[in-house]
């Protein structure tokens, strides 16, 4: 199982499969590099996938460190353990958040960034969403009854087969004899409620420092974190990128939908 150290001490979870251009794929809040399974048959790049601190098979740590800073920099130790001066970034939710972070604290490590619904405006109604969940098994005990659930509860996605939910919950949940569990700390849920406590920094100063990077969008049509808005604000302050709105998906996309995979190649392209 790969992993590196942190500058404090914890052991990082990561996986390195492919060839050719560096795309580091950052997940979201609860999630791990199961994230990208659907999508990575599409790239033909060296994809890199890391487990935050707290989540997947890395180490669990003190709640005070699960912060967008320190995953950004521990990001950075990823980078320097395998001798990568640049690599691109592939974020998703969250892991958009730190792509953002990176561009404005590193930016001469990055190659570009594809952001996968998020954007400088976390609507409230998503965020609420996340705090309900946040840190507490679900009630179902089964991957069946989890699957069926997402299948009947996720009505702003579409057109979505049962083996896809059977593979999410497979992926973000333990089956144990007593019921399903959490593949992250429930101490994030902490963190995350102490960072909500405080008044909402304005991040379009992170967004503007993706300028001159290669930069791409792929927001799902119904989502509730990303609004039109500011997908449409982030448009107009960036005509060059690359933009895909995917039907049917809410937040997130699964990023394997044609109009997805179109986006990110083209992304791959101004890579080049």
């Amino acid at each position: 199982m790969p992993s590196f150290q942190s500058r404090d001490g914890l052991n990082l979870h990561y996986t390195d499969e492919g060839g050719g251009i560096p795309v580091i794929a950052l997940a979201g809040l609860t999630r791990n590099g199961a994230d990208f399974d659907h999508v990575a048959p599409h790239l033909p790049v060296r994809l890199i996938r890391l487990d935050y601190r707290g989540r997947g098979q890395s180490d669990w740590a003190d709640p005070a460190t699960y912060t967008i800073p320190q995953e950004a920099a521990d990001v950075l130790s990823l980078m320097d353990h395998l001798s990568l001066e640049k690599a691109a970034i592939l974020g998703t939710s969250r892991g958009g958040l730190i792509a953002m972070v990176l561009a404005a604290t590193a930016k001469d490590r990055l190659m570009g960034v594809a952001l996968n619904d998020i954007g400088p405006v976390i609507a409230d109604k998503g965020l609420d969403v996340i705090k309900d969940y946040i840190g507490r098994n679900p009630a179902q005990k089964t991957y069946a009854e989890a699957a069926e659930a997402r299948a009947k509860l996720w009505t702003h996605f579409k057109g979505v087969p049962m083996d896809r939910w059977m593979a999410e919950v497979k992926a973000h949940y333990r089956q144990t004899d007593d019921g399903l569990i959490i593949r992250y700390d429930p101490k994030l849920r902490d963190a995350v409620l102490a960072a909500g406590a405080q008044p909402a920094p304005d991040l379009w100063p992170l967004f503007d420092a993706l300028s001159d990077l290669p930069l791409a969008l792929i927001k799902g049509a119904n989502s509730d974190l990303l609004t039109r808005e500011t997908a449409d604000e982030m448009s107009r302050r960036r005509p060059d990128m690359i933009r895909a709105d995917i039907p049917g998906r809410g937040h997130v996309p699964f990023l394997d939908e044609p109009d997805a995979v179109n986006a990110l190649h083209l992304w791959l392209e101004k890579l080049q």
